[in-house]
């Protein structure tokens, strides 16, 4: 097709190109028709130019311009002119100029469109998705794409910069367990035997390591066959990092280089050279969460002394055993708001959710005194309490109690989520902390066994493995999170190195040695042959851009998401394949049984 091609974008001409004749390709974003004067904004990914048909244009043009209708993609050829006085647009980087139009070709034409192309599309999700190709014509996601843009260039000139290799890793390889459900890809050439897509690089940038690549970086494509949600994608994308002859503080504090140029090139905000540090525990104990949001207070209080002084009998049954806890938090009073037992129950709601059996409450008088809930039971201890938990008055006490110390902080942490957001407590801006010293093991209750807290590929803290086997419960282990406004945005850890220490781990998460030498035996086999010390980080692409840019879901800062079911409404997918392709991979599908209802 003959057309006349662009010679500047719809968002570069300003004053001082005012007598020029210009070329301008793009779609007609709105088209306003006064009569025999005719007003086109026209519309790229770099911005809108306002073109104008007068009204002693030929006739042929006026014609062309009266067929116009929104999202048609179009040519202009005109002369750059200023426009009229008190017509200049202030909003608009070109609103001091307009294009008078001397022909325009009509490219394509457009049909009735679902949706407006807007700056921020508020139509339904699924009808986005459905229609992506017109959605991602929208200005704020686009803006949020040149971003990703902008940060993932950031991410590869810093590191570049410091002597990093960029390395891919294969999309194809064996399957291992690595706490999500694997895609698995048959193979055509070996029937029964499968690929599997990667959750992560791990593995194979350990083996990078081995192979004297002391710096590698990669921005992979990572895959989990796990419930979709606002934050997580079935595919998603992260920073791969690892680093040999490191320690723990060497990654943190490349991290905290990393994301200081980062923010600073990106959205030009500056943030402090180093990120607060928080052991596991305290962050358990002070935010009911391992993954705070550091932009409001709020902080959590060990209530246990208290509790046992009341007369309160469910008090006294949480910490019976010594593995319980009493946790309190003071909700602050604020302008225009009341704490009403309807709200009182919704918090109440909140902290049920995550295995509360129930909130206590008290609220604080004018006067400084104990009144309502549980406030009966702490009669002559009202100067305490309030010494305890620094309430004023008009504070509500929240309390939680339960007889295992972790449903107790993060039920109470959910009430403290709750209140940040409903008081209008959360700061804007951007808060970094790390937390460290996790537990390196969980015990698995429903399987009866240890398994590893993050992945069985990280290091405990030395001063624990003599008691590795006989007490797993009390090792930390030398890991890492980022957190980010509330969210885990990377994880990592000090890897183990020794073939002999990788084998302990493996078997206390109930993988015994030949099990182990199944699943991870090429990995082993690399440790045997002078494998460096080493460790890594894994920060989340999708997860930080969708926080820089002030969303609440993945799906804003992602070309093409699937929705929350793990569907892509545009393409399809997932859907039924010919049968003939079933047949090459030896393959067939047993579908399952649908259940008869019952008289």
């Amino acid at each position: 097709m003959q057309f006349s091609q662009r010679t500047v974008t719809c968002g570069g001409l300003r004053a001082s190109d005012v007598g020029k004749q210009v070329v301008l390709n793009g779609w007609v974003h709105r088209e306003r028709n006064h009569g025999a004067i005719h007003f086109i904004n026209l519309r790229d990914r770099y911005g809108i130019t306002q073109v104008v048909v007068d009204g002693d244009a030929p006739a042929e043009l006026q014609q062309t311009a009266s067929a116009l209708k929104m999202e048609y993609c179009i040519a202009v050829t005109g002369t750059v002119r200023p426009r009229p006085q008190g017509m200049v647009n202030p909003d608009m980087p070109t609103g001091e100029v307009e294009v008078k139009a001397q022909k325009i070709e009509i490219l394509s034409t457009c049909a009735v469109l679902p949706f407006m192309i807007d700056e921020d599309n508020k139509t339904k999700e699924d009808l986005r998705l459905r229609y992506r190709f017109l959605d991602l014509r929208c200005g704020g996601i686009q803006k949020r794409i040149a971003l990703r843009h902008r940060f993932i260039k950031s991410i590869r000139d810093f590191l570049s910069a410091r002597d990093f290799y960029e390395i891919e890793t294969p999309t194809l390889i064996r399957s291992t367990p690595e706490g999500a459900r694997d895609f698995l890809v048959p193979s055509r050439l070996y029937p029964g035997k499968f690929y599997a897509l990667p959750q992560s690089p791990q593995l194979m940038k350990q083996i990078l390591m081995c192979s004297g690549f002391d710096k590698y970086f990669q921005i992979a494509r990572c895959y989990r066959d796990e419930d979709a949600r606002g934050d997580r994608q079935l595919e998603f994308t992260q920073l791969d990092l690892e680093m040999s002859f490191v320690k723990r503080d060497d990654i943190l504090n490349l991290m905290e280089e990393l994301f200081g140029y980062v923010f600073n090139e990106v959205l030009g905000y500056q943030l402090p050279v180093h990120f607060r540090r928080i052991a596991y525990r305290d962050a358990m104990n002070t935010y009911g969460c391992d993954k705070p949001d550091l932009r409001f207070g709020v902080e959590m209080i060990d209530f246990d002394d208290l509790a046992r002084k009341s007369s309160f009998n469910a008090f006294h049954q949480a910490l019976e055993s010594g593995k319980g806890a009493v946790r309190a938090l003071v909700a602050p009073a604020t302008e225009g708001f009341e704490f009403t037992r309807k709200y009182i129950q919704e918090l109440e709601d909140a902290a049920k959710i995550y295995g509360a059996k129930g909130l206590a409450w008290m609220k604080v008088t004018d006067e400084g005194r104990l009144t309502g809930g549980v406030s009966k039971y702490f009669e002559g201890l009202d100067g305490e309490v309030l010494t305890v938990t620094g309430a004023k008055p008009g504070d509500l006490i929240c309390i939680v109690a339960h007889e295992k110390w972790k449903k107790a902080c993060v039920s109470l942490g959910a009430v403290r989520s709750r209140l940040g957001k409903d008081l209008k407590l959360i700061r804007e801006g951007f808060e970094f902390c790390w937390i460290i010293d996790f537990p390196l093991f969980a015990y698995n209750e429903e399987e009866g066994h240890w398994e590893a807290e993050h992945h069985m590929f990280s290091a405990p803290q030395v001063q624990f493995l003599p008691t590795l086997e006989s007490d797993p419960g009390s090792v930390l282990g030398d890991l890492y999170d980022l957190v980010l406004n509330g969210y885990e945005v990377a994880s990592g850890s000090i890897r183990i190195h020794d073939v002999e220490l990788q084998k302990r781990i493996f078997r206390i998460c109930n993988y015994d040695d030949e099990t182990a030498e199944k699943k991870f035996g090429f990995l082993l086999n690399a440790f045997k042959y002078g494998p460096p010390p080493h460790g890594g980080i894994a920060p989340g692409i999708d997860r930080m851009v969708m926080i820089m840019t002030g969303q609440d879901s993945i799906h804003e800062v992602i070309a093409f998401p699937k929705n929350t079911f793990g569907v892509d409404p545009m393409d399809g997918s997932p859907e039924e394949v010919d049968p003939r392709q079933l047949e090459e991979l030896h393959l067939s599908i047993v579908y399952p049984q649908k259940q008869e209802k019952a008289d």
